[in-house]
């Protein structure tokens, strides 16, 4: 995931320079706290205060942007790939920010502790470059709450395993869908789900169409029913309320689909229309006999 935006900033950057160009650069990593698979967030600033248009622009020996990404020991962690990183142009004084995915470009499925830092080269000094300050983050394991492997639709010998994982991170309790490629044993996605009350615990199942199902209670009186397929695309999410007879429960029938039975569903939009119904007749000037 990579996007440019161009804006100012108010907060210091550090500061360095090259014979070539004088630029402020920083980098911060958007969450601290991560589950390993998930993504990883690093945003990249550069302010350009050589008094000129600055081109960045990679070439056929030097990249004008990379990463430098090591684990607790020190040891640099390898990257999936060569990344060619689009030209970019700043005017004189103008900062740009870049949003940077680590873990679409490192190795970063185990957990552990983790730095970062950025080396940014304009293109008329593609030999040295700037480096930024070294930001670090962690990435924990997660509990496994429950896991499935399903058959992948179309392919005869190609499995996939659905698990949800629970991760207690920034302080609130957080329920996440993981899709493991069984043949290459790689993350195919790893995405938070939702903020999840322990009080009940999730439910998990598969339907005919090889999807997974996941409920969970995310307050007291709310409970969130997602649909994922094997590619990890979120199909549906939809909020049900506790019904008549107790809890809402996911009901596998005869021909393999699922439903959620004892609940009502949550209408956001209906429940908006009814508070502004309320205002309004609130808002009424009082009769006067």
């Amino acid at each position: 995931m990579i996007h440019w935006t161009s804006k100012f900033l108010a907060a210091a950057l550090v500061c360095v320079g090259s014979a070539q160009a004088q630029v402020a650069t920083s980098l911060r990593i958007a969450k601290k706290q991560h589950l390993a698979g998930e993504p990883v967030m690093a945003v990249v600033t550069i302010t350009n205060h050589a008094g000129r248009e600055l081109i960045f622009q990679s070439d056929g020996r030097f990249q004008w942007l990379d990463f430098i990404v090591k684990n607790g020991n020190g040891d640099p962690i390898s990257p999936k790939g060569r990344t060619i990183f689009g030209p970019m142009k700043i005017a004189p004084g103008e900062t740009m920010a870049r949003d940077v995915d680590l873990s679409q470009h490192f190795q970063l499925s185990q957990p552990g502790n983790f730095s970062v830092a950025a080396v940014i080269r304009p293109t008329s000094d593609n030999t040295t470059g700037t480096s930024t300050n070294r930001a670090s983050f962690t990435q924990s394991p997660g509990r496994l709450d429950w896991s499935q492997k399903v058959g992948v639709s179309g392919s005869t010998h190609h499995t996939r395993e659905f698990r949800i994982l629970n991760f207690a991170g920034d302080l609130k309790s957080q329920i996440y869908a993981q899709i493991t490629d069984n043949r290459t044993g790689q993350f195919v996605r790893t995405f938070l789900l939702g903020d999840v009350l322990m009080l009940r615990k999730p439910l998990a199942t598969v339907d005919r169409d090889q999807r997974m199902h996941v409920m969970f209670l995310t307050t007291p009186t709310m409970w969130v029913h997602c649909v994922i397929n094997t590619d990890g695309k979120l199909v549906d999410r939809k909020i049900h309320q506790r019904g008549p007879q107790g809890d809402p429960q996911l009901l596998t029938f005869g021909d393999g689909s699922v439903r959620v039975a004892n609940s009502i569903p949550y209408d956001p939009e209906a429940v908006a229309e009814q508070k502004a119904k309320i205002r309004k007749a609130s808002d009424r000037p009082p009769v006067l006999y």
